[in-house]
């Protein structure tokens, strides 16, 4: 999710600029003109203000055909800060100095805590909804509240899912895994449905994400 803040101070399509980058990793000016709807020129100059602000690089590709290097822009680290963290250090630094305290399983006792008040929370608005395509979006909708930055697709091939591009508890899960399994019970229960999640990293270029696949049957 982008911070609502900067949505609200900066222009739109920097803001959707930022987004598609944020999903898709680094995109030449013609696949964002096309995604946008708006003019080949419009969009460079947006990119070009925000290269200049330090939140895009741009880099030049190689054509498999003739022709001069294809522009491409990505974002840069400093666009890190414009989706949200949950205050990662301060929380791993506590649930560490828990096992201390407490006992090594009592980190592992808290969070599970904190997602079993998470669903309850939820509870209510993911009822209200009848649909699978319903409570997923309903789903994505209440975790973008949280920080998370998702979309839904659907496609043959694949099926439905929630593609998740930033999670502000990411380097939490790094550090205690099984906070990861904690989540996903909570989801595939507010969705009523086995619920399959797969890590996608990137690449050196490209955006890292998860992808939830949504048990239809």
């Amino acid at each position: 999710m982008f911070l609502h803040g900067f949505k609200e101070l900066v222009r739109p399509q920097w803001v959707r600029i930022i987004e598609e980058l944020k999903i898709h990793g680094g995109m030449a000016i013609p696949e964002l003109s096309a995604i946008m709807e708006m003019s080949y020129m419009g969009v460079k100059q947006h990119c070009e203000a925000l290269r200049e602000l330090g939140y895009l690089e741009r880099s030049r590709v190689p054509r498999s055909e003739v022709g001069r290097p294809e522009v491409t822009y990505r974002l840069s680290p400093k666009a890190d800060a414009l989706f949200p963290q949950a205050g990662v250090a301060l929380t791993l630094s506590l649930l560490n100095n828990m096992k201390t305290l407490f006992g090594s399983t009592s980190p592992e006792k808290l969070l599970f805590q904190y997602f079993t008040e998470l669903q309850t929370r939820w509870q209510a608005r993911m009822n209200r909804a009848k649909s699978l395509v319903e409570k997923a979006t309903t789903l994505a909708a209440l975790r973008e509240k949280e920080g998370c930055f998702a979309r839904c697709h659907y496609d043959v091939q694949n099926g439905f899912r929630i593609e998740e591009y930033h999670h502000p508890l990411w380097a939490l899960f790094a550090e205690y895994p099984a906070a990861i399994v904690m989540e996903l019970r909570v989801m595939e229960q507010l969705m009523g449905s086995k619920i399959d999640r797969r890590e996608i990293h990137g690449g050196r270029h490209g955006p890292s994400k998860v992808q939830y696949f949504i048990n239809t049957i």
